[in-house]
């Protein structure tokens, strides 16, 4: 049996794979959409929260930070961000 509060981390979860999915910007899909799905499982309450203001970032300005063309302000630093700085090449080989 599972507790409400498991419930609501898996509705969590759903909800930010949905959105890393559905960025709406190729690039940016395959690189949050793989990673959310390699990594929402252990991820802590604190590194949800991280990724999901991740989220709330326009595509190219993340996606720039992701792939270092463009320096990540110090407000989104985080340790999200440098293991995206890493999972973008691995994103690709798997599509």
């Amino acid at each position: 049996m599972t507790s409400m509060h498991d419930e609501d981390r898996l509705a969590r979860q759903r909800k930010l794979s949905f959105r890393a999915w559905r960025r709406g910007f190729k690039e940016a899909d395959i690189i949050l959409g793989n990673y959310a799905d390699d990594r929402l499982d252990t991820m802590t309450i604190e590194e949800l929260d991280i990724f999901e203001v991740l989220l709330e970032v326009p595509d190219q300005d993340l996606y720039g930070w992701i792939i270092k063309r463009d320096p990540t302000p110090d407000e989104f630093q985080s340790i999200i961000m440098n293991e995206l700085n890493v999972y973008y090449k691995k994103a690709y080989t798997k599509i």
